[in-house]
């Protein structure tokens, strides 16, 4: 009963924030109307710009911020205590990432769609311009190489997932063209989608002739082969237009998620009003072996979930470009962030109370709290990309089995809930990149690379370059780019506090009261960052890891600029005298 309680709490706290702090943010702060016209309808051109219902972008929308970030995240931030990670996630997402996400959709939406780094120059200053696009760039690198490897690692783990993970995207393209071409019942389109992947998921967990393990091809390690897949993947799916796959498929991939989460909801009442399922992990753990400080890493390592820099980039970047009305934005900005916060909170049910149901380790079957004292003995035995999908795949698994679900079948659904997220975040990320490109090479006037195949294939060879061509010897060929993995957790919430510094500049030329929204939030993350940044540049220096200290000192000098760039903006707040009032 007390996770039963736990879970039904939580959620009612973030229906009654969508009714109150939401409303307020839309009605109040941002003000939103249906007769503004949108970029979306001014601008719609068939590709990027497209007028789109409110569920539908919901779904691309939520599918592409969450990616695996609310489960890897609460997996590995749950070893500091079930009661800290649980606060953060249900406040931060609150105050803090909801604000974040809803602001940076709305200041990309009145700014004709343009990125959020676009939008810094207008409202901080051209020269906060390029070094907001310097610090996207990297990070959205990394993220492209490092998803190759996420997905590749997870059908290295669940072969059973590949075919059902694959077989989404022809799903996806025959939705898109039944929508949009021959203008069908999308409930019943959905509908049919949804039980289709479904039946996939029952044939990759029924059929072993299904499962496929890849082989070593032309050199590279089956890992390289995927990644090498993937990145062509991502090409394709990034340049067509956005209505062709890449919506389609994020709007499955929500039905997708729905239907899990449901599972998940059913299982722990069930298995809670049975008695089965209680939390094993401590309350509160503040040094756990190995473990950096909890504070402020608790708040770099639960990012999505909370607050991502990742989600500006993702509502300026292609978001904001398919909503058909301001007023959606609620739903659609603000909502989805508490949605990722519902599932975060599943997730880390999951791993506080669904492992100790069993968890097998050497051929043992252990239950309690001798399960979670196995997985997560120490820091460095939690944090592996293994160790965290395989907490969350256990515990869902286990969770599910109480409603009569096979344990098998747990596992592949969660098998493939984890790669198509994954997926997700690849494709939206490399589009992403594209308009990043082509943003930049529009100022320095190559006009040649703002052509969306050059800008894609751009975004596509960087992020291969990273990952084929600093592999460290002795590692699998093609995972390069996990040696700069460590940056990335303080780098996205640095990228958090920019965007929310812009956001807190546009609503300081309304109201200074106002701003306080946005700005609270970013000065608390700037000082989370800085102290995450300035102690992990101390740890790799002790180390003489010199690549990820020039990088990471790198990012904190950028940022540093950026923010007092940012303060001497919002301290002076003036506006140019052609300006529109926005």
């Amino acid at each position: 009963m007390q996770v039963i309680l736990l879970m039904l709490v939580t959620f009612f706290g973030y229906i009654v924030a969508y009714h109150t702090y939401g409303r307020f943010l839309a009605k109040r702060i941002f003000k939103l109307s249906e007769d503004k016209p949108t970029p979306s309808v001014e601008k719609e051109d068939g590709i990027d710009f497209v007028p789109t219902r409110k569920g539908i972008i919901f779904g691309h929308h939520y599918t592409s911020i969450a990616g695996t970030g609310p489960i890897v995240g609460p997996a590995i931030g749950i070893i500091w205590g079930w009661i800290p990670a649980l606060l953060w996630i249900f406040v931060g997402s609150i105050i803090m990432g909801a604000v974040h996400d809803f602001g940076a959709l709305v200041v990309s939406m009145r700014n004709e769609g343009k990125s959020i780094a676009e939008c810094s120059a207008k409202y901080i200053s051209p020269r906060v311009h390029y070094i907001f696009f310097s610090i996207i760039f990297l990070l959205l690198m990394i993220v492209i190489a490092i998803f190759g490897i996420v997905i590749a690692a997870i059908f290295s783990m669940y072969p059973q997932s590949i075919f059902p993970v694959w077989t989404q995207i022809p799903i996806a393209i025959a939705l898109g063209w039944s929508i949009y071409k021959r203008h069908w019942n999308v409930t019943l389109l959905t509908a049919g989608a949804v039980a289709i992947m479904y039946l996939t998921i029952w044939a990759g967990a029924s059929c072993g002739t299904l499962s496929f393990k890849m082989p070593s091809m032309c050199g590279l390690p089956p890992t390289g082969v995927w990644v090498v897949i993937l990145l062509v993947y991502a090409f394709i799916a990034s340049s067509l237009p956005v209505t062709t796959l890449l919506q389609p498929r994020d709007y499955i991939n929500a039905w997708q998620l729905f239907v899990a989460m449901g599972l998940l909801i059913t299982g722990i009442i069930v298995s809670g009003l049975s008695g089965k399922l209680s939390i094993v992990a401590p309350a509160f753990a503040p040094a756990p072996p190995g473990a950096p400080p909890m504070i402020p890493f608790l708040f770099v390592t639960i990012a999505c979930g909370a607050i991502s820099g990742f989600h500006a980039l993702v509502g300026s970047g292609t978001t904001s470009k398919q909503i058909a009305k301001e007023t959606d934005a609620q739903f659609v900005g603000y909502g989805s962030m508490l949605m990722e916060g519902a599932l975060a909170t599943l997730i880390i049910i999951a791993v506080a109370a669904g492992i100790g149901m069993a968890y097998e380790h050497d051929g043992t079957i252990l239950t309690g709290t001798d399960a979670w004292n196995e997985h997560y003995k120490s820091w460095q035995a939690a944090k592996g990309l293994g160790s965290k999908l395989s907490a969350v795949v256990v515990g869902s698994a286990n969770m599910m089995s109480s409603i009569g679900l096979p344990a098998q079948l747990g596992i592949v659904i969660m098998g493939v809930f984890i790669a198509s997220f994954a997926g997700t975040t690849l494709d939206t990320s490399t589009r992403i990149q594209r308009y990043v490109v082509a943003e930049l090479f529009s100022k320095i006037r190559l006009r040649f690379m703002t052509n969306r195949f050059a800008a894609t294939a751009f975004a596509v060879f960087t992020a291969a370059a990273l990952a084929f061509m600093i592999t460290p010897p002795g590692k699998s060929l093609g995972t390069g780019a996990l040696i700069l993995w460590p940056l990335f957790g303080a780098g996205n919430q640095l990228l958090a506090c920019l965007a929310l510094l812009v956001t807190t500049n546009y609503l300081a030329r309304k109201s200074f009261l106002k701003s306080l929204v946005s700005g609270i939030p970013c000065i608390f993350m700037a000082v989370i960052t800085v102290w995450s940044v300035a102690i992990n540049e101390q740890t790799f220096i002790r180390e003489k890891n010199w690549t990820l200290a020039v990088i990471n000192g790198l990012l904190a000098l950028l940022a540093a600029s950026m923010l007092i760039e940012g303060i001497i903006a919002l301290l002076g707040n003036k506006r140019s005298p052609n300006e529109k009032r926005l």
